[in-house]
Order: structure tokens, then C-alpha cells, then sequence
């Protein structure tokens, strides 16, 4: 369980800091919003009719959701990895609760740094790399835990999320 961060925290010495969107915004067009609508609503009227009313209600709650992400900035988060562990913004992971950590390095594209936690309801923390050089960000992680070496792509839903801009 990550630790709330508060004055009294020991963190370690800071290797490398720099600062993240919460979340990655996207320039939607109009087209975007018109196929996403069209799309919504067919996905509600299939719902009614085959009477899923819970499929409806979840469609509806994912366009509420979009709606209100799209309106608002994304905040900056404060990210840092120490000698003790990592910080992303007010929480503090200590090395122990992560399984081990890979980086997809295939610019302009994908630049990110992820970490598999041993968490179920947490299992991966994907921090985007920005212009933080990828080769010391990995020899100085890897003095503290292991690299996913098989690791070669991002994962299929950031893949989807990017290039559908729902991220």
C-alpha cells in the first residue's frame, strides 16, 4: 500500500524528478465527437433492446465521464525516483511493492515508464518519460529491482486509449 506522503516521510535521495500530466489530453475534433456520439448511441439502443439495461446505464456513465474529463485540465503530478522508491505525486511506493518495472521506448509516440506492482486493485503505473533519458532512468532503476526484459509493447489498452484519444 502506497504512503501518503507528509513531512516526516523518509523518501531517500532524489535520482531523477520531473513532473507528469495526470492524465495525457487529447485535441479532439469534431469529427472525433460526432463518430464517438453516433457510436454511444448505437451502444445505448442495442443495450434497450436487448434489454441490458446495465450495459445502457454504464455506456451513459463512460460519456459523463469523457464529457467532464475533456472540460477540465489535467492536473501536474510531482514524480521522483529515489533510492528508497518512487513518488508520484502525494504517494510514496517503496521498491518492495513492486514486481519489476520495463520501458517503451519507441518515440514520438511512446516514451513511458512502467511499473508492475504487486497490487490485484493496482497492478500497473505507467509514467509517461518526457525528455528524461530512458537509458539512466533504466540502469538507475535497475540497481533497486528487476526489468521485464520481454517487455516490447505497451500494453493493448494504451494502445487502444492513444489512438481512440479516450486516455
Amino acid at each position: 500500500m502506497p504512503e501518503t506522503l507528509s513531512q516526516e516521510s523518509a523518501i531517500g535521495d532524489i535520482m531523477h524528478r520531473w513532473t507528469i500530466q495526470e492524465y495525457e489530453s487529447h485535441d479532439r475534433g469534431t469529427l472525433w465527437h460526432i463518430l464517438m456520439i453516433t457510436l454511444g448511441i448505437i451502444l445505448i439502443v442495442y443495450a434497450l433492446f436487448t434489454g441490458n439495461f446495465l450495459f445502457a446505464l454504464i455506456v451513459i456513465l463512460f460519456a459523463i465521464v469523457m464529457f467532464l474529463q475533456s472540460n477540465q485540465e489535467a492536473l501536474q503530478v510531482n514524480f521522483a525516483i529515489t533510492d528508497c522508491g518512487v513518488v508520484v505525486g502525494r504517494r510514496f511506493y517503496a521498491y518492495t511493492e513492486f514486481e519489476n518495472f520495463y520501458v517503451i521506448y519507441n518515440p514520438p509516440e511512446v516514451k513511458t515508464l512502467f511499473f508492475e506492482t504487486k497490487s490485484i486493485f493496482r497492478p500497473l503505473i505507467r509514467i509517461p518519460l518526457l525528455d528524461e533519458d530512458p537509458v539512466q532512468v533504466r540502469d538507475d532503476l535497475s540497481q533497486f529491482m528487476e526489468e521485464d526484459l520481454e517487455k516490447e509493447d505497451e500494453p493493448l489498452s494504451d494502445r487502444v486509449a492513444r489512438r481512440w484519444k479516450i486516455h
